[in-house]
């Protein structure tokens, strides 16, 4: 008996060093990281608003971690072909997602190439935008009162845009015809822009427009803000109420980005990635070039934001159940 248990402790031995060896080496990779250019993956198209916000942000990382951060776009399949490209990514912290509202939506409507929650460890989240539910500047809805009492006068009638199918633009009007028990008819887009142009010309009645690409509108006077998607009202818009202040009650959407590496990154280099990610966004030249595109510095701490996203993607699966939506 003392001689197997002996022979079995020295087998143990070897092991057990072998896994402190490696332990150690893990964690003196992770406490001079980055030691390399880091890539930044942005599963959408260049000049995008999640491409922009990516592009000023690396650029602090880069300055604040003393090594190149790059960014490379993969569009396509609504961020899910660069999204499922970080998955099978080494996870040594080199190789960043970088993603939209899209990562909690897509999981609920579409069949992916990855696990959203199994594959990848969110690292923080760094920005988000409201949303302005718009008309046209002609239009007969002055407030978001007006337009739920058209919709129900008149079910199945009014329309909404979004700039695609399970963008968030639709998902936010889907929430509110849920809260709101409205029949509306969805009208999708192949971007913001057309979508924009059409509501702006009457042939759509409304649409959840990212603020960034339609503030400048609506203080224009070339469109109608009925309302904003946030639970506080927009500094730049002191006069249009929330969503919830017309009686949609906790109602809040916002678009978000943030990082994300691959699962199985160490908890090292996710709190490395974490506090160079909120070092970037605290510099005043980042959140300065952040606010001129209406984007809000967020920098949240690695396990808020994974609470954000288990709950982004809960609500959208109610809503897609609820509302039986379905996409292509």
């Amino acid at each position: 008996m003392k001689k197997t248990r002996r022979t079995a402790l020295a087998a143990i031995r070897p092991l057990a060093a072998a896994i402190g060896l490696a332990t150690a080496f893990g964690a003196a990779h992770a406490a001079g990281y980055p030691e390399q250019p880091i890539t930044v993956v942005v599963p959408y198209s260049a000049g995008g608003g999640a491409d922009n916000a990516a592009r000023i942000i690396a650029q602090g990382m880069g300055e604040v971690a003393g090594q190149s951060v790059v960014i490379e776009n993969k569009g396509g399949a609504s961020g899910s072909i660069g999204a499922a490209f970080v998955a099978r990514a080494k996870p040594d912290g080199y190789t960043v997602l970088y993603d939209a509202s899209s990562f909690s939506i897509n999981p609920v409507l579409r069949k992916l190439p990855y696990d959203a929650k199994k594959d990848f460890v969110p690292v923080s989240q760094a920005v988000s935008v409201p949303n302005i539910l718009v008309a046209a500047p002609g239009s007969s809805f002055n407030n978001l009162q007006d337009f739920i009492d058209a919709a129900r006068a008149k079910p199945g009638r009014l329309t909404f845009a979004s700039y695609g199918p399970g963008s968030l633009a639709q998902m936010a009007a889907e929430l509110l015809k849920k809260d709101a028990n409205l029949d509306m008819v969805h009208v999708p887009y192949k971007g913001g822009a057309p979508a924009i142009v059409d509501v702006m010309g009457g042939q759509v009645d409304v649409y959840f427009a990212n603020a960034a690409s339609s503030l400048n509108y609506v203080t224009g006077g070339k469109l109608k803000a009925l309302a904003v998607s946030s639970s506080q009202r927009m500094p730049e818009l002191p006069n249009v109420a929330t969503v919830g202040e017309a009686g949609i009650k906790n109602f809040n959407v916002v678009e978000w980005n943030g990082f994300f590496l691959p699962a199985g990154a160490s908890p090292e280099v996710v709190a490395k990635l974490q506090d160079l990610v909120q070092k970037a966004l605290a510099r005043p030249d980042t959140r300065e070039k952040l606010a001129k595109l209406g984007l809000t510095p967020v920098g949240s701490s690695a396990e808020d934001f994974a609470k954000f996203v288990d709950a982004e993607q809960t609500r959208w699966a109610e809503v897609v159940k609820t509302n039986n939506i379905q996409v292509n």
